[in-house]
């Protein structure tokens, strides 16, 4: 059991919910005509979401964390999540509003808004109901997928069948960790798919 639940911890670390946007943009800059970017350009990019999605909010909510004396499993609880959230949402404002100044090309910019309002929207419901960002995340990641699909004229199977193998491990880890129900994990990653798919096709 200690064993599982090691495992299950593990997993929950490297499908952090702050990786959709990287996630998302190496695809695009690989898989898209934007391969044929500069690969500097596509760095720059890269490092820029990197600091604005990951490190900066990690780094905050951390020092939140270490400010207010809670562990990992403490601020895991509904009522203690909404300033992570707030601290989050700021650091995908800066980035989103960084990105249009440098005149980014809006496909670009639309994952780190999708990111953005999947945050938003999981923020807003956690107000009421605790939900899975995790599961949210990696259906982010399934609703840019699609997306991207329909513009790009590509079929994305074999792609969806993956997503959903990870999330459906991730969900287990996370219901295994005791951090979440079925019905939060699920709703997680559906909020995640739809937001992402429709802030991608629509915004």
């Amino acid at each position: 059991m200690k064993q599982l639940i090691l495992a299950a911890r593990a997993i929950s670390m490297v499908f952090t919910p702050f990786y959709l946007p990287i996630v998302g943009l190496v695809a695009l800059f690989t898989f898209s005509y934007m391969s044929i970017f500069p690969w500097i350009y596509k760095l720059q990019v890269l490092i820029m979401v990197y600091l604005f999605t990951i490190l900066l909010p990690t780094v905050l909510i951390h020092l939140y964390r270490r400010y207010q004396g809670w562990s990992l499993i403490e601020l895991g609880r509904r009522e203690r999540r909404m300033v992570p959230y707030v601290l989050s949402i700021l650091c995908y404002f800066c980035c989103v509003y960084i990105m249009m100044q440098m005149h980014i090309p809006h496909f670009i910019i639309s994952i780190v808004i999708a990111a953005l309002v999947v945050q938003i929207v999981c923020a807003l419901i956690n107000v009421w109901w605790k939900i899975s960002t995790h599961l949210a995340a990696i259906g982010g990641v399934g609703g840019a997928l699609f997306a991207f699909a329909e513009y790009l004229g590509f079929n994305p199977v074999w792609w969806m069948c993956t997503i959903f193998l990870v999330a459906g491990i991730l969900g287990t880890c996370r219901m295994v960790l005791r951090q979440h129900s079925l019905s939060q994990v699920v709703g997680g990653f559906w909020v995640g798919f739809v937001c992402a798919a429709i802030s991608i096709l629509f915004l």
